[in-house]
């Protein structure tokens, strides 16, 4: 939807961005249990592009997912994926999902609700778009790169959930039962149509010039 967007309205807001200590991750303080669980993907590493499959300019689908490093005395887990770089006042959110069984595990790709997707049947929550489902990835044209937090959080028995719980629901739950928590940062990034490739050195080496009379 916003690759429509005209790249103007990308530098306009270039540096309008939500920031990374709004995320789930940063606001809430788990002390010792905060990053203890490790999160990674089969699609890309930490801080490494998401390849285009899962975001808004391929299928869509939500990407792939592992964790290890739950604590014994896990219940639930808690997936919360967030837009840093949203120019927005908090981080856009992309994906909610709660219950998740209480040990390492993993989501499979597609795992989450998209378009022509149904998933896997997880308790999933509100996105910002107010969608039980997946968001996938969709910045505005020049502005910049965006880093997309797939956070995730373990939480003791007592936790419950309504039926699409939004993020205020599970920031709340998360700062009453958190235990521990992980972070894996994706990024992704419309190029600048505006801006004109460089040309490469030597290129015109190789186009024939004028002549010197001899």
């Amino acid at each position: 939807m916003l690759e429509k967007l005209p790249d103007a309205v990308g530098h306009a807001l270039r540096g309008q961005r939500a920031g990374l200590d709004k995320t789930a991750f940063q606001a809430v303080d788990l002390r010792a249990g905060m990053a203890a669980l490790t999160v990674s993907s089969l699609a890309f590493v930490d801080h490494a592009p998401i390849p285009e499959r899962y975001t808004a300019d391929g299928p869509g689908l939500s990407p792939p997912l592992q964790w290890i490093g739950v604590p014994p005395d896990a219940a639930s887990l808690a997936l919360i994926v967030e837009d840093a770089d949203a120019p927005t006042p908090q981080p856009l959110v992309h994906a909610i999902v709660v219950d998740l069984e209480g040990a390492d595990g993993a989501l499979a790709e597609g795992a989450l609700p998209s378009d022509d997707n149904d998933g896997s049947g997880l308790h999933v929550g509100r996105n910002s778009y107010l969608q039980a489902a997946w968001l996938p990835p969709d910045p505005p044209p020049g502005h910049g790169v965006h880093r997309y937090a797939f956070q995730l959080f373990a939480l003791t028995a007592g936790a419950a959930f309504d039926g699409t719980p939004g993020r205020d629901a599970v920031l709340a739950a998360i700062k009453e039962h958190g235990l521990a928590s992980g972070c894996l940062i994706g990024t992704y990034e419309r190029p600048d149509a505006s801006i004109k490739a460089p040309v490469e050195d030597g290129a015109s080496a190789s186009a024939p010039g004028p002549r010197l009379a001899t």
